[in-house]
């Protein structure tokens, strides 16, 4: 079983990772503008300890605009009249939810594309530079990943979040950078707080990375974001035919597995060593906000647009699930893409879930702030019996 943070872990960098800044961070594909003005507006508060992670970064911004400019003299104009044929299928539902499995198994079909890890760490360049930097940097990625033991690989399905980040765009996934400062760019989650200017300038990253995407491989995208689930409203006026796939689980085990997610992040990816001040409450927050526009927004969508998913039942019975979404959104015949799930679930037989204690408090907590939530997906029964329970263990699963 794997072994879980405690809520109350030592603020210090994951293990050997001070000692080793060579690591492939996130913000390594990071492009200029945004990795110095991201330094700028957080004061360079840079731990003394991360001084090697930074300094490497600054140095890659370079490389990344000399295999940008690449790119652009080989791909540019090709990329400016490239169309997005087919809208995108968005999976969408909070962290933690199983976005991740969902997202796996959706493009097994050989008739979807996806942003794969390097595309999201390398997004400036990666149609230019993946056949170079793919094979010598494959050492240096683990095999699974960190916070929860899901296999990890260039390769593999990643989400386009992260691409938007070192594109330049504003994010509040980069809180993750400096984990001491206040939450940075929180009016980007839903992008309704954000200026009018900032919403287009995302958009207009978004738009160019999935124009990228498309001449690598011209099909029918599916992206994961959990930030996109309370963006339904944009989405829209990019891509009024999109599809999404929305996925909720018991929040009893959201909470705490989101609360090892950033604890997780902020130590392997952040600049300082963090503190996790208020992030119990910013999980709850968050949390809040993200469901109380989505539950607004869902209406937007016609019934061949969305579709809900619990995660407890897709782990019980995948491929009965998979065939639902399909025939609800009209994603085609089923059949063709059955086999490689299947494929796909066999091998995930050895998975091991991380496990975590959860006090009466916390319980009582997510019992009262997400009781809609809770209420509206079936998870009231549960939540109920769980509130008299002194603390005891849940487990995560993938």
């Amino acid at each position: 079983m794997a072994k879980s943070l405690p809520e109350n872990a030592p603020a210090q960098p994951a293990s050997g990772s001070k000692d080793r800044p060579w690591i492939p961070r996130f913000w390594d594909g990071m492009n200029i503008r945004g990795w110095y003005g991201l330094l700028l507006r957080n004061r360079f508060a840079i731990a003394p300890h991360r001084w090697g992670m930074a300094f490497l970064i600054c140095i890659f911004t370079f490389v990344n605009f000399f295999f940008w400019a690449i790119q652009t003299l080989i791909y540019g104009r090709r990329i400016a009249r490239t169309r997005i044929t087919e809208d995108p299928i968005f999976v969408i539902g909070h962290w933690r939810s199983g976005t991740t499995l969902l997202h796996e198994l959706l493009v097994r079909d050989r008739r979807h594309t996806y942003p794969d890890t390097y595309a999201c760490f390398a997004p400036n360049h990666f149609l230019a530079s993946a056949w170079f930097f793919k094979p010598w940097v494959k050492f240096l990625l683990p095999p699974r990943r960190l916070m929860d033991n899901m296999p990890a690989g260039w390769n593999r399905p990643q989400e386009d979040e992260f691409a938007l980040c070192n594109m330049g765009a504003r994010s509040p996934y980069l809180t993750l950078i400096f984990p001491n400062r206040p939450p940075q760019d929180t009016e980007y989650l839903d992008l309704e707080r954000a200026p009018a200017w900032g919403v287009e300038r995302w958009k207009t990253k978004l738009d160019w990375f999935l124009r990228c995407l498309t001449v690598r491989r011209p099909q029918r995208i599916v992206l994961k974001s959990p930030a996109h689930t309370c963006r339904i409203k944009v989405l829209l006026e990019m891509f009024p035919r999109a599809k999404f796939v929305h996925i909720v689980r018991d929040p009893s085990v959201i909470f705490p597995s989101t609360m090892h997610l950033w604890k997780r992040l902020y130590r392997d990816e952040g600049l300082q060593a963090p503190r996790y001040e208020g992030l119990e409450e910013h999980v709850f927050r968050t949390f809040e906000r993200m469901y109380e526009v989505f539950e607004r927004d869902r209406k937007l969508l016609g019934p061949e647009q969305l579709c809900d998913v619990r995660y407890e039942d897709l782990i019980r019975h995948p491929l009965e699930t998979m065939r639902r979404i399909y025939e609800e959104l009209q994603l085609g015949e089923f059949e063709q893409a059955r086999p490689a799930m299947e494929d796909y679930m066999a091998g995930q037989k050895g998975y091991k879930t991380n496990r975590y204690e959860i006090t009466p408090e916390i319980r009582e907590a997510i019992g009262r702030r997400w009781s809609t939530y809770i209420e509206q997906y079936g998870y009231g029964q549960r939540a109920e019996r769980n509130h008299s329970r002194p603390p005891a263990s849940v487990t995560e699963g993938v």
